[in-house]
């Protein structure tokens, strides 16, 4: 029996000038050894300017979670570059992105991809999950927002008749909803499904004040809260929850059923999945050379883009997770120069020294070690 390894090296042998991995992916688009892929199986376009992307993975891709998110890359011309996605459809299904036409990857994963065109990949990764034990949950969507949520709901209501979900989902218009009229019909054939639209437009920006939750989920404060949107939205909801919690210290219930002392908490937990974070407050506008040591490239960059997106940029491939400075997926050593840190202007310039790439940008010249 030949070993894979003596087997590639003959085949290398017999295709050369293409490798083993060239010649096997000539029969599977998705092989590869060396870089995880997806084949392109349908395209859904769910508004003038968002489309759903279904693909089939290759090997080393792991089922993701609902609510989960995942790297995708495509080559523009001719450099590989790479934007995190959040994953739309249910959980044990073949995976799908959804994507709004903004910038440059979307713009053309919306509009020019096709079945059997292949996507470079990185596994699904992501806390937005559903809770590991049933509860009444109350979803709180604006614009492509809805995009981690629809994975939930898809994921939970067809298969779990027990479940009782509240999706508020708020949009400018109807036309700009997307999966609105998907949604229509599963509130229409699960009872356990209740959406209410919210379309600013016509109704102003939705005010995160109890009263007006109240009218569209009356027993909101019970069920444990998903908000996923733009950054004002989210805050304006984590505002309201710790309105609600510090009312009821101030009123300190006791729980009697919890023992002399302890505090009765009406209130739900509140899950937020953010997109962006404020950079603003240290923003440099020093820039410089930067250098990517291992890639061996060279980009002039400014003083307020991260240096994730500039690596991304120049095809570098670049560790990454939330991309605002929470979860420090991004860290790379600092080999040489100096960088500010976006949130609070704060300057990093020590040699070795493990830096945030997601929320740090060029304050001169930059060596990193990828």
């Amino acid at each position: 029996m030949i070993r894979f390894s003596k087997l590639a090296r003959v085949t290398a042998a017999l295709t050369t000038p293409l490798t083993a991995e060239d010649f096997m992916a000539l029969f599977n688009p998705v092989y590869s050894s060396r870089q995880l892929r997806g084949v392109v199986t349908r395209v859904v376009h769910e508004t003038e300017d968002s489309a759903t992307i279904y693909f089939r993975p290759g090997n080393g891709w792991h089922a993701h979670q609902a609510g989960q998110w995942a790297r995708i890359g495509v080559e523009l011309d001719g450099v590989r570059q790479w934007r995190s996605y959040s994953l739309s459809n249910a959980a044990g299904h073949d995976p799908a992105i959804t994507v709004k036409d903004a910038g440059a990857v979307s713009h053309v994963l919306v509009r020019d991809t096709k079945p059997g065109d292949v996507l470079f990949l990185a596994p699904p990764q992501g806390d937005f999950v559903l809770p590991e034990h049933p509860r009444s949950l109350l979803m709180l969507t604006a614009g492509s927002g809805i995009t981690p949520v629809m994975s939930m709901i898809r994921t939970l209501i067809p298969r779990r008749p027990d479940a009782d979900v509240v999706l508020i989902n708020s949009n400018s218009t109807p036309e700009k909803s997307v999966f609105r009229e998907e949604l229509d019909e599963l509130a229409d054939q699960f009872p356990n499904l209740t959406v209410r639209h919210w379309f600013t437009s016509t109704r102003g920006r939705l005010e995160f004040k109890a009263k007006a939750i109240a009218e569209l989920c009356p027993d909101w404060r019970s069920r444990a809260a998903y908000a996923c949107g733009p950054e004002g939205f989210l805050n304006d909801a984590e505002d309201l929850w710790e309105r609600e919690a510090a009312l009821e210290r101030s009123r300190t219930v006791p729980d009697v059923t919890a023992g002399a002392g302890a505090e009765a908490s009406r209130t739900g937990t509140l899950t937020i999945e953010r997109f962006s974070t404020d950079l603003t407050a240290g923003a440099g506008h020093d820039g410089g050379l930067v250098t990517f040591e291992q890639s061996d490239r060279e980009v002039q960059a400014d003083g307020d883009t991260p240096l994730l997106d500039i690596g991304e940029d120049a095809g570098v491939l670049m560790p990454s997770g939330c991309r605002m400075g929470i979860c420090h997926s991004c860290l790379v050593p600092l080999r040489a120069g100096q960088v500010r840190d976006l949130r609070s202007g704060e300057l990093h310039n020590t040699p070795g020294q493990l830096i945030q790439t997601c929320v740090s940008a060029a304050a001169g010249p930059v060596n990193l070690d990828l």
